[in-house]
């Protein structure tokens, strides 16, 4: 297994320079940034990356103010509480996109805020206590107790929200079946963890977030290793 200096130095000869890279990393928060985000942003956030699955991003981000308009600005109990009626009400409204299964996942996503919330004190705070070094563990949680936050979308959302996660794209999967760690896209609980162990090593060597490890400079250097 190749080390983290490599890689990096990799990045930089695909990119021109060191500047170059750090300008594309992501934005990552502390715990405090996160605890101080309101539930509602979090059920925003989660339920715009499930709408933008599958679509044009710019399409669901500009009709996102309706989207507040009409689901009472994400207060995670007046979305847990829809009624039938005004799912139904909500699909003939054309401002929205009107996909029922996504319409539906805002109520089940709701109550999962409001339980995660009980526990912790905010859904925030839930998020900022999960330790990077099992980030895989979160997505699993999300996927089991929420609604279509399966695949890339819980990681994706976590990606939104700024808490540190790194995404599997298919340029760091590929950095990986070349170094040997996965043959395929990782979905299993086991490779997940062999996934999990290679992030982490990788983490301890250069001290930076999950985020800038694997997103962007790993995936910076897919091309020298396929």
């Amino acid at each position: 297994m190749i080390g983290f200096d490599e890689i990096l130095n990799t990045a930089i000869l695909h990119k021109g320079s060191l500047k170059t890279v750090k300008t594309a990393l992501p934005v990552v928060l502390t715990a405090h940034e996160l605890e101080a985000q309101s539930d509602a942003f979090y059920l925003s956030a989660m339920t715009r990356r499930i709408f933008r699955a599958g679509l044009k991003h710019s399409v669901i981000d500009a009709k996102w103010p309706a989207f507040e308009k009409a689901l009472y600005a994400f207060n995670p109990m007046a979305c847990a509480m829809m009624s039938d009626d005004k799912l139904d009400e909500l699909m003939v409204n054309r401002e929205l996109v009107r996909h029922m299964g996504k319409m539906k996942s805002i109520r089940i996503n709701a109550a999962l805020v409001l339980e995660k919330a009980r526990e912790y004190g905010s859904f925030g705070a839930y998020l900022a206590q999960w330790p990077g070094a099992n980030i895989v563990g979160l997505w699993t949680q999300l996927k089991k107790q929420g609604a279509q936050l399966g695949g890339m979308s819980g990681s994706r959302f976590l990606r939104l929200v700024g808490k540190d996660t790194f995404l599997l794209t298919d340029d760091v999967v590929a950095v990986l079946k070349a170094q040997g760690v996965v043959n395929k896209m990782p979905t299993s609980q086991k490779d997940l963890a062999l996934v999990q162990g290679v992030f982490n090593a990788w983490q301890e060597q250069s001290g930076l977030p999950y985020s800038h490890i694997i997103s962007r400079i790993a995936s910076m250097t897919a091309a020298s290793w396929s």
